[in-house]
Parts: structure tokens; sequence; C-alpha cells
């Protein structure tokens, strides 16, 4: 007897856990875009046309493959709205006795299919470097779970970047070289893009009639929406950006949104791309002298280091972890976040770039709008949920960790060992927003003083008790415990306007 083999959106492998248990001939893929995943958060627009893109594509090439697959669109009239409801409909229409599916990338999709009233055998997905023993064995007994370290040891299971037990270059890491501040300009071209054809098209015009209260701008629309473009748009991405994509990765530019950024994260996230593949390809590169190592390796190390390890912490800490607070921060997601007008340049750029492109990269998301949220004492599951909504490669496994743990030290500290929180000074380093903005990134007070500033010190001083003690953030403290006793006032209470205004509504 057959059974249903579902294959989620972001699941769009040919080696697919789910899809090597199956026969082929025998059992039958599903394949669903379903409203429950499309507005459990109000996606951006880009993001819901490359998922349903990517998933009628791959369904397609699954068919010419040889399998049978029951897809179902969003607007069929017979669609149930989720992907337990799907599954039931298609078990009815197929007698299937049960399901074989890959495992979810979050907790919510997960209990679903545990609690579907139909047998569901829920398999490991494999598409990962590490398993969830493999990282729960190196997390058991330590202290601190710290992501340098576990990213060596997927160096030595992978062998990438290494020579015999050592690290190539005798550094495990070249972080130290990659902080560029932004180029005058940037002469790579930008990441490579695909004209929509009839069926993106058609694509697009349903999201532009069931989405358009979403924010963000779906046109123009370029996503690779197959794995041959893909691999393309990682074939442009090493000849063309990687040789200084190491020097300039924490650089912000105005006229730039890219960089020499892959953004290949979307594809890899979706199952286009594999993580080794990508990895083995900039290696290569490096090996034949196309590349510098500090390149090469901090690419690698995005990826087999950080993206496995924010997996494994997602799965290790389990359901809660989305919705740790553990500062204690309870103010609103800002309007201007969803593009109201504010007068701080930084995140107008970050934003606006946000909307155009459901694109913005790590550093503009970490110091940029997390560093706003996080000073001004933003509810860390709002900030989630907007990351959540609005960036194309956005999953729970991947974003969670970054948002609550890194960006918005909402988990206590296990991700990172202290807030990242800066002042403008930080910002107007390593990009060219500063000199564009209303404030002053160099008035610490008075009129026109850049925000960051101020909630620097307000975010120190009422987090106090909790941070003093920490060896990393000592010298912060003397810093301010420096500063003669109206000077502190005045910044405190200056900060404290300046939110009352947010607070209020007003423009800031």
């Amino acid at each position: 007897m057959s059974r249903l083999v579902l294959v989620l959106g972001d699941q769009l492998s040919m080696d697919l856990s789910a899809l090597k248990k199956a026969e082929k001939g025998k059992d039958i893929v599903v394949i669903a875009e379903v409203s429950e995943e499309a507005g459990y958060v109000k996606h951006h627009p880009k993001k819901i046309a490359l998922i349903f893109a990517a998933m009628r594509k791959f369904a397609k090439a699954l068919e010419e493959d040889g399998w049978e697959v029951r897809y179902t669109r969003l607007d069929d009239p017979d669609n149930a709205g989720s992907i337990v409801g799907e599954l039931l409909r298609r078990a009815e229409e197929t007698d299937a006795p049960g399901v074989i599916c890959t495992e979810p990338g979050e907790w919510r999709l997960i209990n679903k299919l545990r609690h579907a009233p139909i047998k569901t055998h829920i398999l490991n997905d494999d598409r990962f470097i590490a398993s969830h023993k493999e990282f729960e064995d190196w997390a058991e007994g330590r202290k601190a779970l710290r992501m340098e370290y576990f990213y060596r040891e997927m160096r030595r299971k992978t062998g990438l970047m290494m020579e015999g037990d050592q690290p190539a270059g005798d550094k495990w890491n070249f972080d130290h070289d990659n902080r560029k501040p932004a180029p005058d300009e940037v002469t790579h071209e930008w990441p490579l893009w695909f004209e929509p054809d009839a069926e993106v098209e058609e694509v697009l015009a349903l999201v532009e009639e069931r989405f358009a209260d979403h924010f963000g701008d779906l046109r123009p629309f370029g996503f690779a929406t197959t794995r041959e473009q893909a691999l393309k748009a990682l074939d442009h991405f090493v000849a063309k950006a990687l040789p200084k994509f190491g020097d300039y990765q924490d650089a912000m530019m105005e006229e730039s949104a890219f960089l020499y950024h892959a953004v290949l994260s979307p594809y890899i996230n979706l199952g286009l791309l594999g993580p080794l593949e990508v990895c083995q390809a900039v290696e290569k590169a490096w090996k034949n002298g196309d590349a510098p190592i500090n390149a090469a390796e901090g690419f690698i190390r995005q990826i087999i280091g950080w993206r496995e390890y924010v997996r494994g912490i997602y799965f290790l800490e389990g359901p809660e972890y989305a919705g740790r607070n553990g500062l204690k921060q309870e103010r609103d997601l800002p309007a201007f976040y969803w593009g109201a007008e504010t007068r701080m340049n930084c995140v107008a750029h970050a934003v606006g770039q946000t909307k155009e492109h459901a694109y913005a990269h790590h550093i503009q998301r970490l110091m940029v709008t997390g560093n706003f949220a996080l000073l001004a004492g933003v509810d860390p599951h709002q900030v989630q949920e907007w990351y959540l909504a609005v960036y194309a490669d956005a999953y729970e496994w991947v974003e969670a960790p970054n948002v609550v743990g890194m960006s918005q030290f909402a988990d206590g500290g296990i991700i990172a060992s202290k807030p990242y929180v800066s002042s403008g000074a930080y910002i107007n380093r390593m990009s060219d927003y500063c000199k564009g903005c209303h404030y002053s990134v160099s008035k610490k007070t008075g009129e026109g003083a850049c925000p960051f500033n101020l909630l620097y010190w307000h975010f120190l001083d009422r987090h106090r008790e909790r941070f003093e003690g920490n060896p990393r953030m000592a010298q912060m403290y003397r810093t301010w415990d420096r500063m003669d006793e109206e000077r502190r006032e005045t910044v405190l209470r200056e900060a404290g306007e300046w939110l009352d205004r947010l607070e209020a509504g007003e423009t800031v």
C-alpha cells in the first residue's frame, strides 16, 4: 500500500531523507502551499513567492524523475489550509495508511505532525553536517557552549581547510582580517538574479493578490527558483565576490545593499544547495589561489560553524527557547521597523533594504536593527517575529537563536558571553550611514545627539546588576563610573526623554 511522503517548502532536496526512505513508483509525494504556513507570521512577499515558485518547480523535477506528486496550490478550492489538513485529504484520496517526512525546522510544525490523526514517521534531517546527537554529545558537560569550539569539530569532521590535524594557515579563525570598514566603491556586480519566467510570474500574481498587506516589495523579483539557477548563483559568487568577501563582510554602505556577500542563504535554507557543496566550492577557489584564506575561512565558518551551531542550540534548548526574555524587556517594536519614518539613517537604510530585497547582511541585522532593539528595551519575541517575517532566509531554527540568543541576549547568555550593544561609534566606523544622518554621531548629549550614544549608557545603567560582574563588560562600567555625576544624569535623562518620544509615536 502506498504511503504519503511529505516534502515541505524548505526541504527541496532530491536527497531528502524522506525521499531516500520512500519507494519511487509506489509512494506518493505530497507538497502543499497552505495559508497556515504562509501566514503564521506576515512573511515578506518576496519570501512567499520564492518558496512557492521553488516548490512548484521542485514538484515538476520530482515528476520528471519518476515520482507521483500530489501538489496543492494556494488557490486550489479544495485546499485544506494546513499541512496536516492536506495530509488527511490526500490520505483519504489514496487510502494511504501513513506518512513519512523529514523533520521540520520549527517546533511548531513538529508538534503538529506528532499529534496528527494519521500515523506519521518523522525522519532525521541529514542535510545538516551535525546530527542532533552529535551536537548534544559535544554540548554535554560544557560550562559554556561557544561556537568557536564547535566549529573546530566541524572542520575536523569535514576536513575543510585542514592540513592533517591542523587548520590551514595554522589558525582556526581569520576574523581579525575581516573587519575593514566600508570601501569607497564596490567593484562587484550584484548577486546573480534571474528574470521571472511564466511560472514565476504566475506565483507573483498570486502573492500580489493574497498578501498585498504584508510588509515588503514583491517586485522586482530575481531569486533563483531551481537548483540549476542556485548553482549558477554559487558559481557567480565564488568567481566575482568571494575574493573580497572576507575583507568587507562587516561593512555597510548606503549605495550597496549586498557589497561582496553571497546571498546564498535563501537557497541553502530552502534545500536547493547543500551546505557542504557550497563550502567545497569556496575551498576549491582558495586552493586554486582565486580567493585569500581569510575570505574562504570566514565564509566556511558561517556555514559549518555558525549555521550548524545555531541549529544545534535550537533543538537542544527545546520549544520554549524562542519565547525567552532573560532581560525582561517589554517595549513594543517601533513602527519604523515596518517602514514608518525614522531620522536614524542607519536604521532607515537597514529597514528600507529589508523591505526592498527581503535581505540584510549579518552586521546590519546584529549591529543596527538588533542593536537598537536591545538598547531600547524591545520585547525580544516581537523582534524575533519581525526577523522571521521579513527575511527570505528566515526559518525559526536559524532565526530564533540568532535573535533571541545572539542579538537580544534573551536566552541569558547561552550563545553570547555578553550582549552585542554598541554606541554610534561602531556604526560610524563600519559604514557610511552616519554622514547623511539627522543626528550627529560625535554628539554624546544635547540637541541632535546620536540616539545610539544615549541608549548605550541607558542600557548599561538599567541592567547594571545583571552585567557589572561580566569580565568582558568591566571596562564599560569603569568608563561610566568615571563620568561626573552631572553628565551621567544628563545622559540618562535625555535617553529617557528620547524613549518617551518613541513610545508616544513621534518621529525619532
